[in-house]
């Protein structure tokens, strides 16, 4: 396969800087460097607090429970969630005794329909859970102001879309608190990994608790004192304030983690470049293709939206015959997903529907350049010229 869905993003020198701190130290359990990692992703993101867990599915875990339990959420309690977004955002509403409530997606920025997300905002509705699906930033200013006045708490998952912004402000900054994925295959990595980022100190305090048992010696040490006294009878190192999970990372993930994160803005420059130069080969075939376009872009893939439905598996099957590897667009619509299937008679979702019949996606990354970007080019005037009916 000449052009994959994701490469090695991991160098020699992120190898060496690894290898060096293995050689250097004897703690491997998240220790300083979790800390350091934490530190450096909430200046670049612009957060006051960040937490590293484990993945981004974690991350999302952990946020909806810690709310949960913050905001006194009942079982059955109401999560507006997206058609199509990944798995976790809506296997953790269920995990946590919640109620999805499934919204639409647009075709502009594959967040929400907003006027069905309107629609579906009622009294019962607890948290929006957004997602900035490819890169594509979510209009967190309509959400806002559908929701202003109302005790709703909006979480945004950035899994995809690290360094995204909406008015230069970059997503992940604009609701309660946000998550994001280092899985090695999104725009930098520690292997496996995510983050919780927030300005909310109460959240903050919680998601620590949550990543490690629940575990009082996880807070910063200047709350030691306060849980000391009120709680005498017990051991501190062993004192639980809630419920929890052992969703932690590692030394090793957060040195990698600081090693990347000096080079995601350059990595989001080229993606960014790949991705406008793949807009202006797709105008080639405007006859073909929808094109989606918005500024504040953090690209993530180079998705292919097709008119028709009945070129998707062909032009699949003819870009694998060229060495280029594709998949569906996340997962499609999930409301399709065995697992979903108490909800399989659900409709009114239009473009999940359209987005799962008609849309793929090929890898963009730091490694596509102009050799591929021509090869790409002359696939689809070759395709096409075959199937121009």
């Amino acid at each position: 396969m000449l052009w994959r869905l994701q490469e090695n993003i991991i160098d020699q020198k992120n190898i060496k800087t690894l290898i060096d701190f293995i050689k250097s130290t004897e703690r491997y359990t998240q220790f300083t460097k979790v800390k350091e990692f934490e530190e450096a992703w909430s200046k670049w993101q612009g957060r006051k607090y960040s937490v590293f867990v484990n993945s981004g599915s974690s991350a999302n875990l952990i946020i909806l429970d810690l709310l949960k339990d913050i905001y006194k959420w009942k079982a059955g309690d109401e999560i507006i969630v997206p058609t199509i977004t990944w798995i976790t955002d809506i296997s953790s509403v269920l995990q946590l005794g919640l109620t999805p409530i499934f919204v639409d997606i647009n075709l502009e920025d594959f967040s929400f329909n907003y006027q069905d997300l309107q629609s579906k905002i009622n009294r019962k509705t607890k948290a929006i859970f957004l997602s900035h699906l490819i890169g594509f930033p979510a209009d967190m200013k309509k959400v806002k102001k559908m929701i202003k006045g109302k005790n709703i708490a909006i979480i945004e998952d950035c899994c995809e879309s690290h360094g995204a912004t909406i008015d230069n402000i970059k997503v992940g900054n604009l609701g309660d608190v946000s998550s994001f994925s280092f899985y090695w295959g999104h725009h930098m990595t520690t292997v496996e990994g995510g983050m919780v980022s927030t300005d909310n100190e109460k959240i903050y305090k919680y998601a620590l608790l949550k990543r490690s048992h629940g575990l009082a010696r996880e807070l910063p040490p200047k709350y030691h004192a306060y849980y000391k006294r009120r709680h005498k009878t017990i051991d501190f190192n062993f004192l639980f304030l809630t419920t929890g999970f052992n969703v932690r990372n590692t030394e090793l993930s957060a040195v990698l983690g600081l090693s990347q994160l000096k080079k995601i803005d350059q990595y989001i420059k080229i993606r960014n470049a790949n991705h406008k130069k793949f807009v202006n080969i797709l105008k080639k075939y405007s006859d073909f293709f929808a094109i989606p376009y918005k500024d504040g872009i953090s690209s993530f893939c180079l998705p292919f939206i097709l008119k028709k439905a009945s070129l998707k598996k062909p032009l699949q099957k003819f870009l694998t015959k060229k060495g280029i590897e594709s998949r569906p667009f996340i997962s499609g619509n999930l409301l399709k997903q065995p697992f979903l299937k108490k909800y399989s008679k659900l409709n009114g979702f239009p473009n999940a529907d359209h987005i799962h019949s008609n849309a793929f996606y090929i890898g963009n990354n730091q490694f596509v350049n102009e050799n591929r970007l021509e090869l790409l080019d002359k696939t689809l005037s070759e395709f096409f010229d075959n199937n121009h009916d």
